[in-house]
């Protein structure tokens, strides 16, 4: 009967541990949560572009009263921006250019793109660059009016050209349309 005992005894000790371990993991804290977390997030950055923008409406730069011997009438074309938000690398430049098409009537002869001058006037900066402007007195190829160089990071360029376009005498009255072209690289 001995054997008997020693075993019930040995079977009452292991239901005790048993019971006991559990209890002894939940008691020691193992199940609390921490009190603070952290998590890693990130944004993705594209880079940015060049561009231009014009006037879109159609400008009417005045009227011209027609005189012996011909002159020469100015009027502003309205607000062109660069902006570049390339986030270019310092001694980076851009260069602003202009066209401009024949003045042209509904019916007659134009006044040549030769007779047309582009002034860039003040240039208003945002950022960090050198900037430039040339007077150019004929428009009949694409020429440089506003450059900017030695540019450091994001920058914005805005100016609102004066146009003058001579007209000899003798010239027929009538509305005179032309088309100037605005580029940046």
């Amino acid at each position: 009967m001995r054997t008997t005992s020693t075993q019930s005894r040995m079977g009452r000790v292991a239901l005790a541990v048993a019971i006991a371990l559990p209890l002894f993991f939940v008691s020691s804290g193992s199940v609390s949560a921490d009190p603070s977390g952290t998590s890693e997030a990130t944004i993705t950055i594209e880079g940015g572009s060049l561009g231009i923008t014009v006037p879109t409406a159609i400008v009417d730069l005045g009227t011209f009263t027609n005189v012996v011997g011909g002159g020469s009438m100015s009027g502003t074309l309205g607000e062109v921006t660069v902006s570049d938000a390339r986030s270019a690398a310092a001694g980076s430049e851009w260069v602003a250019s202009a066209i401009s098409s024949a003045f042209t009537p509904l019916a007659g002869p134009a006044l040549a793109a030769s007779e047309v001058a582009y002034s860039p006037g003040t240039v208003d900066m945002e950022g960090t660059a050198t900037c430039e402007t040339h007077n150019q007195p004929d428009m009949t190829a694409v020429v440089p009016v506003v450059v900017a160089s030695a540019i450091t990071g994001d920058n914005a360029a805005v100016w609102n050209p004066e146009i003058t376009v001579s007209v000899p005498g003798g010239t027929a009255p009538g509305i005179y349309t032309a088309t100037i072209t605005h580029s940046v690289l």
